[in-house]
């Protein structure tokens, strides 16, 4: 049984679906989540997780009654359908809940992409410790924050790495991408990715039109999420023929010069790509939104590329301190060959190494399977989730020695 309450959640449990059928053909699923889990499992989910996937204190609240039948309808499945393992993926509020469930009525829990507890609301570690078999992360410093606190996760890879690896695998030039979305304009890109949902949107995007309009000479296209029409962005960027392409946001990722991006999944997949970025989030802008924000974070950084290495990779531009001057005055540097652009992708290059080559999803369903007592097939068997070691750097040869160097 698995437990997805968002996009982004039904596309990695898809993958790990897929992955567990690999090692188990026969295995049966029932889950909460969307149209990527219903392809992979061959049926439809018991509850969608577009009537789950809520954000923020006032949404949450207009859905509660939703949500608490969801809860219930949960536990209720569980009861019914007794599975071998319960698969939680993200979504804390709602799974932590559902694995008390579990624990009671002995059902293992397994839990894949971990809740960021390490940000805020550090006290959910006591009921991971208390509810949870087993925790899967897929960002490698986790491992030592549940160490603190006497509990062992696994960091299984991260799933971007493969996904933008495919990506980078699959990129057309330029010029057909430019011509597939209409575009007829030789300049620079600058991307402008303003999240996924209208309130991301309205927040960010005017303040990242000002900032990028800023340099003539390289063009704005924004890369927009199919669930926010055409109309939105132009209205609220208030540029009629404002470009924006859907369904490429990381081919225009790859082929920008520079990216605005808002705090997210976003940025890591903008580092991986390589594309020089300035992480937005403006939130409502206002400074008492921030000082709150730093008593609640328990993390010196929020966006993933700087939380991966552990230093200020990308520049990270928060509530009131986001503004088009300071957008701007990071952005500058970034489109031209500059000591910052340098710094960039060189911490791209650490963070990648940081996040090793494993396939979060395979890696996940080998552990889940195997403490099952399923056999492994020996081709899926665990992968490495870091190289044996750094990069190994060429050996300068030796300079030739003249006879005057030799006889002294």
């Amino acid at each position: 049984m698995i437990i997805a309450g968002e996009v982004s959640g039904d596309l990695h449990a898809s993958r790990l679906i897929t992955a567990i059928r690999q090692i188990d053909p026969e295995a049966i699923f029932r889950f909460f989540g969307g149209d990527r889990m219903a392809t992979a499992a061959g049926m439809e989910p018991e509850v969608h997780c577009d009537s789950m996937n809520v954000m923020g204190f006032s949404e949450v609240l207009r859905h509660l009654p939703a949500l608490l039948g969801h809860l219930r309808l949960a536990r209720h499945l569980m009861e019914a359908f007794r599975p071998d393992a319960l698969i939680l993926v993200d979504y804390p509020s709602f799974n932590l809940k559902l694995a008390k469930t579990a624990r009671k009525l002995g059902i293992p829990v397994h839990y894949f992409i971990s809740p960021k507890i390490w940000a805020w609301k550090e006290w959910r570690v006591k009921s991971i410790k208390k509810y949870v078999t087993a925790m899967y992360s897929i960002l490698p410093f986790e491992e030592a924050f549940y160490a603190r606190h006497g509990y062992k996760a696994t960091y299984v890879g991260n799933p971007s790495v493969k996904e933008m690896d495919d990506v980078l695998g699959h990129i057309p030039p330029v010029r057909h991408f430019l011509e597939r979305h209409g575009i007829d304009d030789s300049r620079p890109i600058i991307a402008l990715i303003p999240g996924s949902r209208r309130s991301e949107v309205k927040n960010n995007l005017p303040l990242m039109m000002q900032a990028a309009s800023r340099f003539p000479e390289c063009q704005i296209i924004v890369g927009g999420s199919s669930s926010i029409p055409m109309k939105y962005y132009r209205q609220v960027a208030q540029t009629q023929g404002l470009n924006v392409v859907f369904g490429a946001t990381h081919v225009l990722m790859k082929h920008a010069r520079a990216a605005l991006v808002t705090s997210g999944t976003a940025t890591l997949e903008t580092a991986l790509l390589g594309t020089p970025q300035v992480v937005c989030y403006r939130a409502n802008g206002r400074k008492l939104s921030y000082k709150i924000m730093e008593k609640l974070l328990k993390v010196k950084y929020v966006s993933l590329p700087n939380l991966i290495v552990g230093n200020a990779v990308v520049p990270e531009l928060l509530v009131h301190l986001c503004t088009a001057d300071s957008i701007a005055r990071h952005l500058s540097p970034l489109l031209q060959g500059s000591p910052e652009r340098d710094a960039q992708l060189a911490g791209y290059r650490k963070m990648r190494w940081r996040l090793g080559s494993a396939i979060a999803t395979d890696y996940a369903a080998t552990l889940i399977c195997g403490s099952l007592g399923l056999n492994i097939p020996l081709e899926i068997l665990r992968p490495q989730t870091q190289p044996a070691s750094r990069p190994k750097r060429k050996k300068r040869k030796p300079a030739p020695q003249n006879e005057n160097s030799q006889q002294q």
